[in-house]
């Protein structure tokens, strides 16, 4: 059958359906493992919409404690996973239209999580409805799962599976087409340390270790104003003065590729080094500031594979308690960690900052001639009809991660600009369309054998 033809005449129901979980403010607010909503109630939301919707479409749904669910069609012995989530990285400001009022502008539909990654879920819970409603035979089993914790700790799909089996292989419709086969590994740490009081009252930035921060402010004992605003005219920069508080906007973008948005914590920390002796604002200039590589630690790293190890400074905090700064590196094969970590240690030690491991996830790697890539990858060519374009290696960590044998699979088109975390964050409404049909292809093929 033709899917893309199937796809195409059912375009308006999947679009008015992905703005309907899209109007959802689905941000983590704080976790709470015995309460009824352990993420906050738009994750909440998030979650049932979706059982609700997939329940009234005539599928098996479970939920696990509002902590994840799963999806079901199919039977078989073989369990294939499509892994999905709910969360969205805080919407940030400075958007065309609200975050959280789907807008269609010029095809593309605008909203904070319609590419990462409610736009691909809708994708992908249309692929396997369809495919239900045209009656087609599995010979597996086929669990869409739905985490909740994504963006953060990786907590709701942690609690899934020490309930439910986990897929013998899948893929996880959270990141670029054609297909990627390896994730590089994620170091995060924070730097904190105490500091006498000074003209520097306050320092504060960023919500999440994996987005540049878009907006910094300081609260000053002294009037820097006059330089503050020359400061921006000449170095291009916005910002405001309100009283005694400075604010320097810049630009989001995701911890993987942050040398693509403006850390507005290091535009604050070089204009304050100019005018206070406060060692907190030397050390992010000193040792971070513009450098997302991290050469000026001496760690930079390249892999011909898997490309540059990079640092994002996603969280910057300062006040009478101290002074925090929390950190989210993406490292390449042949990066060596623990001689890292002792350059690292010694850096914040001078500038008399602490290191305080927060995780550490490893290289994600399927080798990318195995069945699974070839039969992705051959779904993808074969509604797309592009030869051209190969799987690759990225920064990023999708749930992939969580089965072993599963592999990142879109739905961002070759040649798209990646916008997930930032600003206007937005989908194309023809790639939607396209990537559902892929989707579909993609299912159908999995679950040809046992």
């Amino acid at each position: 059958m033709d899917f893309m033809t199937y796809v195409e005449e059912h375009r308006q129901e999947i679009i008015e359906a992905t703005k309907s979980l899209l109007r959802i403010p689905s941000v983590l607010d704080t976790y709470d493992p015995a309460s009824p909503t352990p993420f906050g109630a738009g994750i909440h939301e998030a979650l049932m919409w979706m059982l609700d919707r997939a329940h009234a479409d005539g599928f098996v749904t479970k939920n696990i404690e509002n902590h994840a669910a799963h999806i079901e069609y199919g039977e078989g012995e073989t369990l294939l996973g499509v892994l999905c989530h709910l969360d969205v990285v805080p919407a940030g400001s400075g958007w065309t239209s609200p975050p959280f009022t789907p807008t269609i502008r010029d095809g593309k539909l605008y909203a904070r999580g319609a590419m990462d990654d409610k736009g691909p879920t809708m994708a992908a819970y249309f692929a396997l409805k369809f495919l239900k409603d045209l009656g087609v035979p599995f010979k597996k089993r086929v669990r869409i799962i739905l985490g909740t914790d994504e963006e953060t700790a990786w907590r709701g799909i942690a609690r899934y599976f020490e309930f439910e089996e986990k897929p013998a292989i899948g893929f996880a419709p959270d990141a670029s087409f054609p297909l990627i086969y390896a994730e590089k590994g994620m170091w995060t740490f924070d730097a904190t340390g105490a500091y006498a009081a000074d003209a520097l009252v306050s320092f504060s930035a960023g919500e999440r270790y994996n987005v540049v921060p878009s907006e910094a402010t300081a609260e000053l004992a002294v009037d820097l104003r006059e330089p503050f605003l020359d400061f921006l005219k000449y170095q291009g920069f916005k910002g405001s003065v309100s009283g005694n508080v400075y604010t320097v906007y810049g630009k989001n973008a995701h911890a993987m590729q942050p040398h693509l948005g403006v850390n507005a914590a290091f535009v604050l920390a070089s204009f304050l080094c100019d005018h206070l002796k406060t060692p907190y604002v030397h050390a992010i200039k000193d040792m971070f500031a513009f450098d997302p590589f991290a050469e000026k630690l001496g760690i930079d790293h390249t892999d011909k594979e898997m490309r540059e190890f990079t640092m994002n400074v996603g969280i910057f905090r300062y006040g009478p308690e101290g002074g925090m700064m929390g950190l989210n590196a993406r490292y390449p094969n042949g990066f060596d960690l623990d001689k890292a970590e002792e350059k690292v240690k010694r850096a914040l030690k001078s500038h008399q900052l602490d290191y305080v491991i927060k995780n550490h996830v490893p290289i994600h790697y399927v080798k990318p001639d195995t069945p699974l890539v070839n039969t992705l990858l051959e779904a993808y060519r074969k509604i797309t009809h592009d030869h051209d374009s190969e799987p690759f290696t990225i920064g990023g960590g999708t749930y992939a991660r969580a089965l072993g044998h599963a592999v990142a699979f879109g739905m961002l088109m070759p040649g798209r600009k990646d916008v997930a975390h930032q600003v206007d964050e937005h989908l194309h409404l023809d790639d939607l369309i396209e990537a559902t049909a892929i989707y579909m292809e993609a299912i159908y093929a999995l679950t040809r054998e046992p």
